[in-house]
């Protein structure tokens, strides 16, 4: 009899590691920690982690992108409201403002009940799980997958593809995805593929590669397109930035030359690269003002 129970006690023990090793449904978060939240699964277990120090941009510090940022800003007020809204694809040029738009309406519509949850591609093949997690909170979600891009085949193209428009179950009312990604339709595109048409019987069928591909995005009720900015959009952004950082107007006149060959060593005219240049000379004019 000794022997046996503790043969058990030594079972015992090792069902108990071996359930720390087990995926496992996620925790309920604290939904009042924070505004913002990031999924993130480590050995197999999964949780949503606060944000403690979200990103704190406003939406007037988004600057040149006033017609994507109405369409959006409308889609999320209709969201809040309980009306109809659609998920969104925001595509489009590198550094052009397409996550920081995302994280200007969450910072405006916080106080409203609107809450952010950051999915890794790598972990989209939980959505439903999140998704689960958050039906029938009080609180309006926006699932934010930021500059994504997929191989052909990937798991993780699928479950978005899926939880979009394509399960079985519906999709909760207090939650939509937002998307950032630089191609329009989230996979590569090549040359090839527009000669994968052939005749049958007369008819036309465009190549089903093609077609995997739209199919994604036209899962996306609304798409808002970002461009390159021209010079002078890019100026008004670094001078916008350097009044924020508290230059004079005169010193914001006096930095255009930099601000363009910061720019030109760069290779772009974007909305980060002008940000980087107003804190950059922010910077080194504080330094002179302390005289070093």
């Amino acid at each position: 009899m000794t022997e046996l129970a503790d043969l058990l006690s030594r079972a015992e023990r090792v069902l108990e590691r071996l359930e720390t090793l087990l995926p496992g449904s996620a925790e309920v978060p604290d939904w009042g920690a924070a505004i913002a939240f990031r999924w993130q699964r480590r050995h197999g277990r999964a949780a949503l982690k606060p944000v403690r120090l979200p990103h704190r941009i406003a939406l007037d510090d988004l600057q040149d992108v006033d017609e994507q940022k109405a369409r959006i800003d409308r889609n999320t007020r209709q969201f809040l409201a309980g009306r109809h809204a659609n998920n969104v694809l925001l595509t489009g040029a590198r550094g052009t403002g397409k996550s920081s738009l995302v994280k200007a309406l969450l910072n405006e519509y916080a106080g409203q009940g609107l809450r952010l949850i950051e999915v890794d591609k790598s972990d989209l093949v939980d959505l439903p799980e999140i998704v689960e997690l958050v039906d029938g909170r009080p609180e309006r979600f926006i699932l934010f997958c930021d500059d994504l891009s997929f191989e052909e085949g990937e798991d993780a193209y699928k479950a978005l593809k899926s939880v979009l428009d394509g399960s079985v179950s519906a999709m909760s009312d207090n939650v939509l995805v937002y998307a950032t990604s630089n191609r329009r339709h989230l996979m590569p595109e090549y040359h090839d593929e527009n000669l994968q048409a052939r005749h049958v019987d007369g008819e036309l069928h465009p190549g089903e590669a093609v077609e995997e591909k739209i199919s994604l995005s036209e899962r996306f009720g609304l798409w808002i397109s970002f461009y390159p900015f021209s010079q002078d959009d890019y100026l008004d952004i670094v001078a916008h930035w350097l009044r924020s950082f508290g230059v004079s107007r005169k010193a914001i006149l006096g930095a255009r030359q930099d601000a363009l060959q910061w720019a030109l060593m760069r290779g772009s005219r974007s909305g980060r690269v002008a940000w980087q240049f107003a804190r950059d000379h922010a910077g080194r004019l504080e330094d002179k003002g302390r005289g070093r």
